[in-house]
């Protein structure tokens, strides 16, 4: 072993005295495209000493001259540059990914250093230079050719100081809806190295040895979409294309769910038991499918760890160097992805102290800024966020919660983070009991519960919408769901509910104002005297209180959607409490209404 790596030794300083100094250039030079350089450095393996994830560090600065913006971009040890293709777990490729904000002329400068832990440091002079280091270049960037619901025709998805995020491109403001479930996305049997690491715990010990396929979803691959090692991956994307095609726009998932977790099927290293070696070919893998989800408008909900194992990594909860190295290897493979949310952890348990300090290097080393959350305990909201409001590196909520309780939670955090100096988008992602979550439609066709107390109350509670959490007692359930379809109607509903809002209402610029109306468990949203958005859970007659001025008023069918339908009468006019009159059909379900100024 030991005539071994002072081979290995021999062969990296020989590639250091050669490395090439020009970066190999790909990707579409295009506004929001992603932009890859890739080196020729040293050549090391997986299990190398140094060890590449460890004692190497890539950054480049990237420059915009015409503005003066200027990004710091973590880069990484990519293999040989073809591992998804290839499995390889030796080369000499360092690489890194950047998504250019503007067009015009980019230059570059690599800084390349090497030293033990070297990778971890912040500090711009830990270890020493090597190979590429100071290398140099520039490109040209145009504008992008997408179209929405492509993540590149609306640019970065970023927090702005408001209750909800907005993309940088085209200003559009962000509502959620998408799949909690199943929270194991990443346990798929096409990706190198991946299986049933151990007997799942208790929770769901009917699962037993499991690991995705999602055949049901081969149907909804498409010539064209992407494959790896000669046909590999058709399944995982087909369910993504299934999920965008319904019109939803976020997957939630675990990037690590050993060490008592709840699949243990998940995970980045070379190994169950390595901590701090990566998997570059399954990671490559991960890439192709990132990459999907972005063209198809799905933004990535990366929860970092689960209640089981947030102590375990590394030892204890606050950044050891294993986090570090995990943080930074997560920001430099994938922080280049459009929307991207951060979660430091499902039913989190580590101390405030140390979300921060993890919050703190997350932002530091992720060029781009992604909103940062942690999920909540059930029930546990909004006291749960007590010590991170208004904290500069939090920016919104991951609520696990009953039903029941989504629409008080959203007011109150809206109001709490507001009043602590930084507004949080308020999300609804883990609806209780995990035992049931929402059932599939054969179990419940109708999902009146799921729509009228989780979705429309998120959203009418001035929240940034809801993902889908499917229990553990039943078919399809968070670990072993393989066909999304099982909550078809599900995904239609929430499709309806969000195409009420960016349709028709102006919602980031309204509040919460249930207190203008009269009815059976009556729900406001209003941007006063201008529009309101009227929700009845339980049907029934209303009546709102207006100002001066006339007001057309029309109705909308959360459950079927479809167009407005006009009012009996059809125009209110204001002054007082006015009466909207009664839903104009299945009087006894759940309606909305539009109320605009003429």
């Amino acid at each position: 072993m030991r005539s071994s790596a002072l081979a290995l030794a021999a062969l990296a300083a020989a590639a250091v005295s050669c490395a090439n100094r020009t970066a190999t250039l790909t990707g579409e030079l295009k506004v929001w495209h992603k932009v890859t350089l890739t080196y020729q450095g040293p050549a090391t393996s997986e299990e190398a000493t140094p060890n590449p994830f460890r004692d190497y560090r890539l950054h480049v600065t990237f420059t915009h001259p015409a503005s003066g913006v200027r990004y710091l971009v973590p880069g990484y040890w990519a293999a040989d540059g073809n591992a998804a293709e290839s499995s390889a777990t030796a080369g000499n490729r360092w690489r890194v990914h950047f998504i250019p904000d503007r067009e015009g002329e980019w230059r570059y400068e690599a800084s390349f250093r090497q030293g033990p832990d070297v990778a971890t440091s912040l500090e711009a002079e830990a270890g020493t230079p090597a190979a590429f280091d100071g290398a140099r270049g520039s490109f040209q960037v145009g504008p992008s050719d997408k179209q929405p619901p492509d993540f590149r025709a609306k640019g970065l998805l970023k927090y702005t100081g408001e209750h909800y995020l907005r993309h940088a491109g085209n200003g559009e403001y962000f509502l959620k809806g998408g799949a909690d479930s199943p929270e194991n996305f990443l346990a798929y049997a096409d990706f190198d190295d991946t299986w049933d690491a151990d007997a799942d715990s208790a929770s769901y010990q009917g699962v037993g040895s499991f690991i995705h396929r999602y055949e049901p979803h081969l149907r909804d691959w498409r010539p064209g979409d992407p494959l790896w090692k000669g046909g590999k991956g058709k399944g995982i994307i087909g369910a993504l294309n299934y999920l965008a095609l319904k019109g939803m726009n976020s997957v939630y998932f675990l990037t690590y769910n050993l060490d008592g977790g709840d699949g243990r099927d998940t995970w980045m290293w070379t190994s169950p038991e390595v901590r701090d070696r990566y998997d570059v070919s399954k990671l490559d893998q991960w890439e192709i499918v990132f990459e999907h989800m972005d063209r198809l408008g799905i933004l990535l909900h990366v929860v970092m760890q689960e209640t089981e194992n947030d102590r375990a990594l590394g030892g204890g909860a606050g950044l050891n160097p294993i986090r570090r190295l995990y943080y930074r290897e997560l920001v430099a493979r994938f922080a280049h992805h459009l929307a991207l949310i951060w979660n430091l952890g499902e039913e989190n348990n580590t101390p405030d102290a140390d979300r921060k300090e993890i919050a703190r290097y997350i932002r530091r080393l992720d060029p781009y800024s992604h909103p940062i959350t942690v999920h909540t305990h059930n029930n546990r909201a909004p006291g749960f966020y007590e010590g991170l409001l208004g904290d500069e590196n939090f920016e919104a909520a991951s609520i696990q919660s009953d039903m029941e309780r989504y629409y008080a939670d959203a007011i109150a955090l809206r109001e709490l983070s507001a009043k602590a100096g930084r507004k949080w988008a308020i999300f609804g992602d883990e609806q209780a009991p995990a035992s049931h979550g929402v059932l599939p439609d054969a179990d419940d066709p109708e999902h009146d519960r799921p729509r009228t107390l989780a979705l429309w109350g998120n959203l009418m509670g001035g929240g940034s919408g809801v993902e889908w959490y499917f229990g553990s007692k039943f078919p399809h359930m968070d670990i072993n769901c393989e066909d999304w379809r099982s909550r078809e109607r599900m995904w239609d509903q929430t499709r309806h509910a969000l195409e009420f809002f960016r349709q028709y209402l102006p919602f980031w610029e309204m509040e919460p104002a249930s207190s203008l109306a009269e009815g059976n468990q009556v729900r406001v949203l209003a941007k006063p005297g201008q529009v309101y958005a009227v929700y009845l859970p339980r049907g029934g007659a209303v009546s709102l209180n207006l100002p001066p001025g006339s007001f057309d008023v029309a109705w909308y069918n959360p459950r079927t959607g479809g167009p407005l339908i006009p009012g009996k009468p059809p125009v209110a006019s204001g002054g007082g409490l006015v009466s909207l009159g009664a839903p104009p059909a299945d009087a006894a379900k759940d309606w909305a209404v539009l109320v605009r100024r003429r």
